[in-house]
Parts: structure tokens; C-alpha cells; sequence
């Protein structure tokens, strides 16, 4: 069965104090712009527009069912916010986009993406399957859903998952993700 190389670079900007870890990219297919959270019915985007500006569209161009790219990487970047996965190389069991069915072959060297920010604060894992790999990495407890642990002087925080298959409404996952940035 073949493998599957992560897609994109790590987007680690400079000044950052928050890394977000997701699991893997959906295939190419299901993206609508070649940046993190390309998926147009997951709602990351959507949660940032709720939480900035009071609007779940925010950063949608709705007309053509994709995301503003170039905005989201602005905000990104003003913001503080790096993105990547904790795997770098995976085997789809499935042809989906479901963590249930992916198999990692190469995890993520974590440590390394921090020495790159070291103003980073808060690492922020976006479902289960990435938090159980930082957990098992870092040889800790992987924390509630909406709460954190302190690792070396960083905030391990679990967020839910903002895929569709997660079973919580839009605004509580906002809620979660509020959290953050408080």
C-alpha cells in the first residue's frame, strides 16, 4: 500500500506564539485552497471567523465554496499562528479523509518545529488522533477535550476536532477554540 508525503510546508511565522497540529491533509480532491484546513465543510476557518470578527464567513468566499487564502495567511501571520501535522508521511487504510483510517508512518519532529518559533507558548492539537500522537511523544496524558497541560514551559492544549464528523455544533466548538485566546 503506498504512502502518502504531507503536502505542504510547516507555516511558521515569525514572532509566532501558537502552533496548531492537526493530523494529516485530506486528499488533494477535497481541498479548495493549498493551505491548512483546505476542506470547505471543515469549519476551522469558520471558528476563526467566529472568534476575530463575529462572522463565520470571514474568511469564505462563499460564492465559489472555497476559502480566502491569501487573507487567512495574513491573519495567520499577524496573529502568531503556525500550522502543521503531526505526521508527516501516512498510509490511507481507506480512501478517505477519516483519522480512524490513517496509518502513521512518519510522525512529526515536534521539537524541531518549536526550536524554529521560540516565542511559541501554546501548542494546540485539533482532534484526537493528533493529540494522542503529541501525548505519546512527549510521554504524557493527553488532556480534556477544551483543557491543557504544561510541558516544558508550553501549553498543550486539546481542541476539538473542527471536522463536520465531529458531533458539535459550530458555535460550541468556537467556544472550545475561544480558549485559546483569552
Amino acid at each position: 500500500m503506498d504512502t502518502e508525503r504531507h503536502p505542504f510546508e510547516p507555516f511558521l511565522p515569525q514572532g509566532a506564539r501558537m502552533l496548531f497540529l492537526g493530523s494529516f491533509p485530506p486528499q488533494p480532491h477535497r481541498w479548495c485552497m493549498p493551505f491548512y484546513y483546505p476542506n470547505w465543510i471543515n469549519d476551522f476557518w469558520r471558528i476563526m471567523g467566529l472568534i476575530h470578527f463575529g462572522d463565520k464567513d470571514h474568511f469564505c468566499v462563499t460564492s465559489e465554496k472555497r476559502f480566502d487564502e491569501a487573507l487567512i495567511r495574513q491573519f495567520c501571520a499577524d496573529e502568531g499562528l503556525a500550522f502543521y501535522d503531526t505526521a508527516c508521511e501516512v498510509r490511507r487504510l481507506k480512501d478517505n479523509a477519516s483519522d480512524a483510517f490513517l496509518e502513521v508512518v512518519t510522525p512529526t519532529d515536534i521539537p524541531a518545529l518549536l526550536r524554529q518559533i521560540p516565542t511559541c507558548h501554546a501548542l494546540i492539537t485539533t482532534g484526537e488522533k493528533a493529540t494522542g500522537i503529541v501525548a505519546e511523544h512527549f510521554g504524557c496524558h493527553m488532556p480534556a477535550v477544551g483543557e491543557y497541560l504544561e510541558i516544558d514551559g508550553i501549553r498543550f492544549w486539546r481542541m476539538p476536532s473542527s471536522s463536520r464528523a465531529y458531533p458539535l455544533a459550530l458555535e460550541k466548538k468556537a467556544d472550545f477554540y475561544r480558549r485559546l485566546f483569552v
